[in-house]
């Protein structure tokens, strides 16, 4: 997270810097760009599945990867033996993307000594026999709190990874990324019906807060409330309605339906629904759509970036009008832009592409509860589970852990089953109004591209949508 003078460096390894700095500068001679990407990771998580320890795992790994770029193609080798022999043959590997070369090696990324999260290492906030006997207290305070609770899953994750940026022309970044999360799932059962609720949330903060009963009790609190709403539940409706979505985690369907089309290796192959349209209309007036990696402590968020660009924020759609894409290095400089900070990889086995950190909503003006009282006949949609999207069309399809009818601006019964579908551009068009409560989710999302799967966050505020299609069972 800091350039080569700070006394922090987190990544020790019986590397010589100069032998490796030559290595890497003998693979990148003649590219556009290139970097040694070294990282350590460990990692731990605790289950407590009704009433007994199901899972306890500690996993630690290390590795480097070694990129060559040459315009459009990259050069990619990675390794889990750090020494200079297994740079060697990686760099001859990554070279062959640069074939005669003739490129010019772009400008290295600007250094920055700012911190996002603490340098801390979230495993050792408590130790083993502490945080099980936690998981017991949360399995046991749910049982007593409603005779209806048949089963109770409850989880402890904890990780650090360690990461130092290697550049050729000799700028090296470090950064120490701490994680952690607490999840708790809950079933319950009433005259032979049984339905389940989960809740939980985290970020890049140590264990010990989220252990306080302080916290894991409005937590515990908030999976039996969803499983008893849908213990309610009915059938979902079915057809073309209008829907309200409620802030925080709901702007999942924004970063699925929207996000990704926004990320500029799409746009730059044409790919995406949004490829041609950077300064013309895509949502209606008021939507300004962001992402965020600089929010401190957030589960997306990066001091800088996996090929050494410190995070930004950067301003997708304002007021309607698209204005910009998420970069990484190699896309930004094809498209004649700047890169936003974006440039992301599952770990040191991946090679870096345009990724989301915290894509959030801007929030508006109207009261959520003015939002509600104008829905005559549509859902209320407040939780969300699994969705898919098509990145070249922005169709999506979404289903609702918790959503409820809405009649003449009353909210009704809850349904179960229900499913938005839609496109990200049609329905960004479609936003007829937007709350004054933009809020962020707890913490527990994650996104998946192209095999590789990295920590993300989201936000929005209350939002109305017109003429979804809600897929359910007809009523």
């Amino acid at each position: 997270m800091t350039v080569h003078d700070t006394p922090f460096r987190p990544f020790d390894t019986l590397l010589d810097e100069t032998e490796a700095l030559r290595l890497l500068r003998a693979a990148v001679t003649g590219a556009d760009d290139g970097e040694l990407f070294l990282e350590r990771r460990r990692s731990e998580a605790l289950v407590l599945d009704d009433g007994r320890i199901r899972t306890a795992s500690y996993d630690a790994s290390e590795g480097f990867g070694l990129r060559a770029v040459k315009g459009e193609v990259a050069g990619y080798a990675h390794s889990t033996h750090v020494t200079e022999a297994a740079i060697a043959r990686a760099a001859e590997t990554a070279r062959l993307a640069v074939g005669d070369g003739g490129g010019v090696l772009a400008p290295p990324p600007p250094g920055t000594n700012r911190r996002l999260y603490a340098p801390i290492d979230p495993m050792a906030d408590a130790d083993f026999a502490a945080k099980i006997a936690t998981l017991r207290e949360i399995d046991a305070f749910l049982r007593d709190l409603d005779p209806r609770v048949v089963q109770v899953t409850a989880s402890l994750a904890a990780s650090v990874q360690e990461v130092e940026i290697l550049r050729p022309e000799g700028l090296r970044l470090t950064d120490l990324r701490p994680m952690t999360r607490v999840n708790i799932s809950v079933i319950v059962e009433q005259a032979g019906r049984r339905e389940s609720g989960s809740a939980g949330g985290g970020g890049r903060i140590g264990l010990s807060g989220l252990m306080l009963p302080t916290h894991w009790q409005g937590v515990a609190r908030e999976a039996l409330r969803i499983a008893l709403v849908n213990l309610e539940a009915g059938a979902a409706p079915a057809g073309v309605m209008d829907v309200v979505l409620g802030p925080g985690w709901p702007g999942i369907l924004l970063h699925e339906a929207v996000g990704h089309g926004l990320e500029g290796d799409f746009n730059r192959k044409g790919s995406s629904a949004f490829a041609g349209l950077m300064g013309q209309r895509v949502a209606a007036p008021g939507v300004t759509v962001y992402d965020d990696g600089c929010i401190p402590d957030r589960r997306g968020s990066l001091t800088v970036d996996d090929e050494g660009t410190p995070s930004g924020r950067t301003v997708l759609i304002e007021d309607g009008i698209l204005t910009g894409f998420m970069q990484d290095r190699q896309n930004a400089r094809l498209m004649g832009t700047a890169p936003t900070g974006n440039g992301r990889r599952e770990s040191y086995a991946h090679i870096p592409m345009p990724r989301m950190t915290n894509t959030c909503m801007q929030g508006g003006a109207a009261d959520p509860a003015d939002i509600l009282a104008d829905l005559k006949d549509g859902i209320y949609a407040v939780g969300f589970g699994g969705g898919q999207v098509d990145i070249t069309n922005g169709k999506f399809v979404f289903s609702c852990t918790e959503a409820y009818r809405v009649t003449n601006g009353r909210i009704e019964a809850p349904v179960k089953g229900a499913t938005l579908i839609g496109d990200g551009a049609t329905a960004l068009q479609h936003i007829r109004a937007i709350g004054n409560d933009m809020a962020l989710d707890p913490g527990m999302g994650n996104c998946g591209k192209q095999g590789q799967w990295v920590p993300v966050g989201v936000g929005q505020p209350t939002l109305m949508i017109g003429g979804l299609t809600v897929g359910g069972s007809a009523v």
